[in-house]
């Protein structure tokens, strides 16, 4: 019989898995700049590039995001990984856009049967609740943090560095590969009842159960704020720092960038002992501040203005994820995880997405500054709705009673959110 690690062990390899995923994903973006200018495509081009990928991980997440609670984990984090690996090594033979196209559609594909099937396993896994909350919000803007800046370093001071970013990706994609031959399944493999069945599993849909339908909805304008600022950094910043705030190295860039998601975080493991109205005031007040200041270090073209804006509105998004996530766990019965986050990252990524597709669109017609500082009054707007969203919330029964009723009606009929 094949020795499986702890569940102690097993929970941390889950949450480094995470992070690589995260890490991979933002791995590419300090090396737009360079792929443009050795292969000299527009900025409209590179909207696309930004744009299939995501198409293809909220595609995936609305047809196999819940399928880890019908297989089990495992096979469905496996194929995953097989699959970032394969986008990986198109990255590394790219030779021009097509190629450069296919290896993010295939990333995305990857991405998105990862990212809910993660944050379930890392549920199911935890010690507590609370540490699987944590680890949940902590590890997707730890692994963007991370992408960013070893790509901004590679790019800018190693030789090949289009060569380089991918060779280390690979490998550590191929340690994780061997790693979940000897994780234990946290899933059990109810399968499917009939062909039927698995059509209905399959076909694209946010579908979360009845009993968490209003913490999920509540939880929506929070999710969406937090995650179209990333998207606005990850699409729109490094332009920025470059074009605007004249940074010119890219190391430097990475770690503006590194600021953000490092910040997120740090704040969320700091903030997981708190309770949900100061996470709410903290989180909230964070975002909706870094924002405007970052906002107005645009106009004003301050480097050190955009980077204290940049540190704030972090704190304020690691904040807001781990109120937003654990509200999530605390009703979610462990036989709805993988679709209920499925659900969760559906709509962050949307978020993440669509308005940065909006906003490359948006800088051909009016430029830069304009569009970064519409982007950031979007985004206000979202932050102030979170907050209206938020009293509503706090004005709902006790966490305590919505959990006793999960434990008593775990089979009750889905909610599908189409």
């Amino acid at each position: 019989m094949q020795r499986r690690i702890p569940h102690p062990i097993a929970f941390w390899v889950v949450a480094l898995m995470s992070t690589t995923a995260l890490l991979a994903s933002a791995a590419p973006s300090p090396l737009y700049p360079v792929y443009q200018q050795l292969w000299g495509f527009s900025s409209f081009t590179l909207t696309i590039i930004f744009a299939v990928y995501v198409v293809a991980l909220v595609g995936t997440l609305l047809t196999v995001g819940s399928l880890s609670d019908h297989v089990g984990r495992r096979p469905v984090l496996f194929a995953a990984v097989v699959l970032l690996i394969v986008s990986m090594v198109i990255f590394l033979e790219a030779d021009g856009v097509a190629l450069l196209i296919v290896a993010r559609v295939v990333q995305g594909l990857a991405t998105g049967a990862l990212v809910g099937t993660i944050s379930a396993a890392m549920v199911d896994l935890a010690p507590s609740p609370r540490l699987g909350a944590l680890l949940s919000s902590a590890s997707p803007p730890a692994g963007l943090a991370a992408g960013a800046v070893l790509a901004g370093v590679l790019v800018q001071y190693v030789p090949l560095p289009r060569v380089i970013v991918y060779v280390v990706l690979i490998a550590l994609l191929g340690i994780l590969l061997v790693t979940l031959a000897f994780l234990p399944e946290t899933s059990p493999r109810h399968g499917f009842t009939s062909r039927r069945h698995v059509l209905q599993i399959i076909s694209p849909n946010i579908s979360v159960p009845g009993y968490a339908r209003l913490t999920f909805l509540t939880a929506l304008p929070a999710l969406m704020a937090s995650w179209a600022l990333g998207g606005l950094y990850l699409s729109l910043g490094s332009s920025i720092t470059a074009s605007i705030l004249g940074v010119s190295n890219h190391a430097i860039s990475g770690a503006i960038l590194f600021a953000f998601f490092g910040c997120a975080a740090v704040a969320a493991a700091l903030a997981q002992t708190s309770s949900t109205t100061v996470r709410f005031t903290l989180g909230f007040t964070g975002l909706g501040a870094g924002v405007l200041i970052s906002m107005f270090a645009t106009l004003a073209s301050s480097a050190p203005a955009y980077i204290a804006g940049s540190v704030i509105a972090g704190i304020g998004w690691g904040i807001t994820l781990i109120g937003m996530m654990s509200s999530i766990t605390e009703v979610t019965a462990p036989a709805d995880r993988g679709r209920v986050f499925a659900a969760v990252f559906a709509v962050c990524y949307t978020a993440f997405s669509v308005p940065a597709v909006v906003a490359g669109l948006a800088v051909t017609m009016f430029g830069l500054r304009s569009t970064a500082v519409g982007y950031a009054i979007f985004i206000m707007v979202l932050v102030a709705a979170a907050a209206a969203a938020a009293i509503v919330n706090l004005r709902r029964a006790p966490a305590a009673e919505v959990a006793a009723d999960v434990t008593a009606t775990p089979a009750q009929e889905p909610v599908s959110i189409r």
